[in-house]
């Protein structure tokens, strides 16, 4: 539901998105397709031009070409999609130059003004580069005027995490950030939260009544929230090597999944009421400390019968760095609901699978008069796979079919391939969509984020002045033998 202070998009009134970074991976796979279904689905304004800008000399005919390479179509003919994407690369225009040229912005703000004044267009600029360079980017877009707009037009600006590297950075880019865009006008956008499967977190909790009396302490034994890959860094050492897999997945995207898992019923779906919940179930999450944390590093081993190298002797990785590609931590919430019950969240790279899932495991029964026929059987639990293959799993105790009385697990099984006829939606167009009609629910909100930032900052801070040396795995294993342990602790089994 949008927000009542950004209405929704007006299709009447034009449109200009600027992407900074636009010759990027990011942009040319996930920003420009997504604006492409959302362009062919009819939700952009009648009259919209998307600017790219970057340093990349580029011509004209040359971005328009990589763009193309990356446009798909979904439900449209092969001739209807030629000639979608043919109208959609002729509202895409590319400029280049330094992201700290007023005369450059100045250029772009007057190609972004070629619809007129009456009415003057709305404006969406996507961040779509290192995190070093918002702070001098968004200092220079204000020099050159670019955000500033007239009454009855707006303009936003979108962010792509990291939002900096700890509690006090990520407090000074806010700050900054906002002698140029309002907090209502800034969209930090987490894509995970784009998902449907994680969109439908809130539906499947809060509009089933069947879990609202088992949703807590005393049937809950805990909950793991898992994000595993089965490639290593692919090119990003210098990116990765700064910032590591907890800034990179676990303090953004898993704790996100979290707090839509533990948070309270929001007295409204408008992101205001949304957002105030998971604030009070973040806040409740004491920080990590060393027992609460493990940390890995990949190393060469033969995975898929290839030979994949270790991280430190992957291209851009600093000699003898101790930057983790796996974590696993075990977190506590201090409230009536959730007291007591470990929430596990581990992520990593170089393992030996890809997916991302919630598996919320149940208590025993307590007294099992089945206890002796159900000897090696497990407590119920409820699986939510995020990818590959998104669906929902709930795993129950069943008689086996015969004379004897013999029991077995089983499985309610609902995939969203076989149940839903209908395609599974990018994250980013659910997300640009929300921009466009003004909808924060699903973008972190400044508190939101230093409440999350409250959690590891500690711990980060403690790892790195003391040099911990990252746990050794092997590429392709399941990543350091005392992540087990660590589990073990908590009670979890892994």
């Amino acid at each position: 539901m949008p927000d009542s202070a950004n209405p929704p998009i007006d299709r009447e009134q034009p449109l200009s998105i600027a992407v900074f970074g636009a010759s990027g991976d990011l942009a040319m796979k996930k920003i420009y397709p997504a604006l492409f279904v959302l362009f062919a689905q009819g939700y952009l304004p009648h009259r919209f031009k998307i600017f790219g800008y970057a340093r990349s000399a580029l011509s004209q005919e040359e971005f328009r070409a990589r763009v193309a390479e990356h446009l798909y179509c979904r439900s449209a003919t092969a001739a209807q999609c030629n000639d979608l994407s043919a109208a959609f690369l002729a509202s895409c225009e590319y400029l280049h130059g330094p992201y700290d040229s007023v005369e450059s912005y100045q250029r772009l703000g007057a190609a972004m003004a070629c619809f007129g004044a009456d009415p003057a267009e709305n404006r969406v600029f996507y961040m779509s580069i290192p995190p070093f360079l918002f702070l001098p980017v968004a200092d220079t877009m204000h020099a050159a005027g670019l955000e500033q707009r007239p009454a009855g037009a707006w303009s936003r600006v979108v962010l792509e995490k990291p939002f900096g590297s700890d509690r006090s950075s990520s407090d000074a880019l806010t700050e900054h950030m906002a002698h140029v865009f309002s907090e209502e006008q800034t969209y930090r956008i987490d894509h995970y939260l784009g998902k449907e499967v994680i969109q439908n977190l809130m539906v499947l909790r809060f509009a089933n009544l069947i879990f609202d009396p088992i949703w807590n302490r005393s049937c809950i034994h805990h909950v793991s929230i898992s994000w595993m890959e089965d490639i290593g860094i692919e090119g990003r050492g210098g990116y990765f090597d700064q910032y590591g897999i907890i800034r990179d997945v676990m303090q953004n995207h898993l704790l996100q999944i979290m707090a839509l898992v533990a948070m309270e019923e929001p007295i409204g779906l408008d992101a205001k009421h949304v957002r105030d919940e998971k604030v009070k179930v973040l806040s409740c999450v004491p920080a990590l400390t060393f027992n609460d944390i493990l940390v890995g590093q990949y190393t060469t081993g033969v995975y898929r019968g290839a030979v994949q190298r270790g991280y430190l002797e992957e291209e851009g990785v600093a000699q003898g760095s101790v930057t983790p590609t796996y974590a696993v931590a075990a977190l506590r919430i201090r409230n009536r609901r959730w007291d007591g019950v470990p929430f596990l969240i581990r992520a990593g790279k170089g393992l030996n699978a890809r997916l991302t899932e919630i598996r919320i495991r149940f208590r025993e029964v307590p007294g099992n008069i089945f206890a002796r026929n159900a000897e090696f059987l497990s407590p119920n639990e409820l699986v939510i796979r995020v990818q590959p293959d998104a669906g929902i799993s709930f795993s129950i105790v069943n008689k086996v079919p015969g004379l004897d009385i013999t029991l077995a697990d089983s499985e309610l099984n609902l995939r969203y391939e076989s149940a839903f006829q209908a395609s599974i939606p990018d994250a980013y167009e659910c997300l640009l969509l929300d921009v466009l009609q003004g909808d924060r629910s699903l973008f972190i909100r400044a508190d939101e984020l230093q409440a999350a930032w409250d959690i590891f900052t500690p711990v980060l801070h403690d790892l790195e002045s003391c040099q911990i040396r990252p746990q050794g795995y092997a590429f392709g294993s399941a990543g350091p033998t005392s992540a087990v342990a660590l589990a073990a602790l908590h009670g979890v089994v892994w």
